[in-house]
């Protein structure tokens, strides 16, 4: 029988220029906002924790130094 990867998260390694596939799937999970990214919308991640992001929007904020202007709300 065949396995789709249909609605099942991929497990990714995320690097500098891009990410390799360590188990195949359609989507990973923000790492944030527990939002699902399929794989061809991914463009935001980081590579020190290992983890996605939904947008640039949470990107930047979650990549903010504390206290920042970027994790400061009004």
């Amino acid at each position: 029988m065949l396995m789709s990867n249909t609605d099942r998260p991929a497990r990714l390694h995320y690097m500098a220029n891009g990410f390799r596939v360590l188990s195949p799937g359609d989507h990973v999970v923000c790492g944030v906002t527990g939002t699902r990214v399929p794989l061809e919308e991914l463009r935001y991640w980081s590579v020190a924790s290992q983890q996605a992001f939904a947008s640039a929007s949470v990107a930047t904020e979650a990549l903010a130094p504390p206290g920042s202007a970027a994790t400061v709300r009004g």
